[in-house]
């Protein structure tokens, strides 16, 4: 798993939809779908203890026991029998390493009088901006949002905006506000840096700049500057890259055409002295419902240079896949999924990631297992079945991320996408949060959840919530339903999120956080193979289900009532 205004809406429109959704979809039969008895812990055990072994390293990305860990997959795949869903079974895509090019400089000019500010300290270029120059007004764009199902457009002045520089500040209206559209307290997908400067460019923007939104996270009032803060510009570029690497999709870099960076509180009040505003007051005016139209910043310009320099290196899913037997429902496809990447190994100190995700690798083999033992019986699912073991979850869900740009099945016939992630364990949230590793969870013990799964998502589901709800009881599991609007941001933190920005229905199961969550001690010993058992019968069941209903769940729209934030 990786880590970290309310209107008036009409109601009957949605209440309808809901009553339909779970109206259309018949009683399940209470049989157990076929071959479910071959999903057992012993199994599961064994591709865990080679899977979350040392000698496989943590399976970090671009690393040769990822590859081995990717190719152990496809092998079973194909001696499973399944088709390919790609040729070959994997599913190829670039990342890029980025690191700082040579030339990196902001100028600032204030009625003809130009200010240069220091990389590192005024500014710094963002991670994903093109290689540029530009020099050209500024203007203040609120948080830089244009979000047309919420009526929300920072760029309703689209004519101010074009040929500009455009001043943002971070995060989303709303942003501590649970009942918020914006996806509640969980940090919606258009709150992004990189979301924020597609819309820039889109509409017109040459350059863009980030700020902190300070009336929401106001600098210390006392002590050392503190970047988190904003007051310097935060987000250094380290001397010495992190262990686990910094990547991002070749597709998202190649996107963005303009210069970007993140200048600092100070930088940003010089820029706006010609209002006659403070930088809290601008941000504080952002929260305005439906969003605040571009204004100019009189006297205010910018000189914006940047150079990144993207490594380009290559990354794969693993796909595969059952057809199904409905000549009318063979063309919709339901996914389960689970990534099998992890953190690596730092010398002799390894993090096995048997948890996380070791754990819902494996149940995903057991469940294609049973579907290819149940199609050799003659029994196949009315949909077609895509298995998918995503990579480089652990560094932006980016695997899965990937297959939403190149989609082996079409994302509109994509019924729903069932994601395993940290199937094994139970989840207990210490006293102590000594790292901030559980930020927004309550503190509970191991004992307490004991026999508990979390279902994440359903907020948006209901059809599904009440498909396991009728199956269930028979599995024997405590289903929780208690973080989709969590300050934990749980909601976008596995591979599930980036289907629900697309449009499709998405769940994750996950037993939840622990205390070996992300460290050393994330190993196959301490496994719960017995409960994780019944989790993968319990996925395997909602699937078979799905995929012969006769009828798909709808995913509500964000603005929903009692829905904070839908799909992108």
């Amino acid at each position: 798993m990786m880590m970290a205004e309310t209107r008036m809406i009409p109601i009957a429109p949605y209440l309808a939809v809901l009553v339909v959704t779970l109206v259309t979809f018949p009683a399940l039969a209470q049989s157990p779908p076929p071959q479910i008895d071959s999903i057992n812990e012993r199994d599961l055990r064994a591709d865990l203890f080679f899977i979350g072994s040392d000698a496989m390293r943590g399976r970090l990305t671009n690393t040769p026991e990822n590859l081995i860990t990717s190719e152990f997959i496809k092998s079973r795949f194909e001696r499973l029998g399944l088709a390919a869903a790609v040729p070959g079974y994997f599913q190829n895509y670039d990342v890029t390493r980025v690191t700082l090019g040579p030339t990196n400089t902001l100028e600032v000019i204030q009625n003809g009088s130009p200010m240069s500010v220091t990389h590192g300290e005024g500014f710094n270029t963002e991670w994903f901006s093109a290689t540029a120059d530009v020099k050209a007004p500024v203007v203040f764009a609120g948080y830089g949002i244009t979000a047309p199902d919420l009526r929300h457009d920072d760029y309703r002045a689209e004519d101010v905006v074009k040929g500009t520089i455009v001043l943002v500040i971070d995060h989303e209206p709303g942003e501590h506000d649970p009942g918020s559209p914006f996806d509640g307290v969980v940090a919606s997908e258009l709150s992004g840096t990189l979301r924020k400067a597609q819309a820039a460019q889109a509409r017109g923007a040459v350059g863009i700049l980030f700020v902190s939104d300070v009336h929401n996270h106001p600098a210390p009032s006392d002590g050392p500057a503190d970047p988190a803060a904003g007051t310097r510009a935060g987000g250094d570029w380290p001397p010495q890259p992190p262990r686990l690497g910094a990547y991002s999709l070749a597709d998202w870099m190649k996107s963005i055409r303009i210069p970007a960076a993140r200048i600092s509180t100070a930088t940003a009040a010089t820029l706006i002295a010609g209002t006659g505003r403070t930088l809290e007051d601008l941000s504080r005016s952002s929260d305005r419902p439906g969003g605040i139209a571009a204004v100019r910043l009189p006297g205010a310009e910018g000189h914006l240079a940047t150079a990144v320099d993207p490594n380009p290196l290559s990354d794969r899913n693993v796909l595969a896949m059952i057809q199904g037997s409905d000549a009318r429902l063979r063309n919709e496809w339901v996914i389960v999924s689970a990534h099998f990447d992890h953190g690596g190994a730092d010398g002799s100190q390894v993090l096995n990631g048997a948890d996380d995700n070791g754990s819902g690798t494996v149940a995903l083999l057991e469940i294609a297992e049973a579907y290819a033992l149940a199609a050799k019986a003659g029994r196949r699912p009315r949909r077609s079945v895509l298995f998918a073991s995503f990579n480089s979850e652990e560094h932006g869900l980016l695997g899965a991320w990937a297959y939403t740009l190149q989609p082996a099945a079409p994302l509109a016939q994509t019924v729903a996408v069932l994601n395993m992630d940290m199937v094994g364990r139970n989840e207990e949230v210490p006293a102590m949060d000594r790292d901030g590793r559980f930020n927004g969870l309550e503190p509970q013990t191991a004992a307490s959840n004991a026999n508990a799964l979390n279902i994440i998502g359903s907020v948006r589901t209901p059809a599904l919530k009440a498909n396991i709800a009728r199956i269930s009881p028979g599995i024997g599991l405590d289903i929780k339903y208690r973080y989709d609007n969590s300050a934990s941001q749980l909601l976008r933190r596995s591979d599930h999120w980036p289907f629900v920005q697309n449009g499709v229905p998405g769940l994750w199961f996950f037993t939840g956080l622990h205390p070996d969550y992300h460290d050393i001690d994330d190993d196959p010993g301490r496994i719960n193979y017995e409960k994780m058992a019944r989790i993968a019968r319990l996925v395997y069941q909602v699937s078979w289900d799905l995929a012969q209903q006769n009828t798909r769940p709808a995913l509500l729209p964000r603005s929903a009532p009692g829905v904070p934030g839908p799909p992108r």
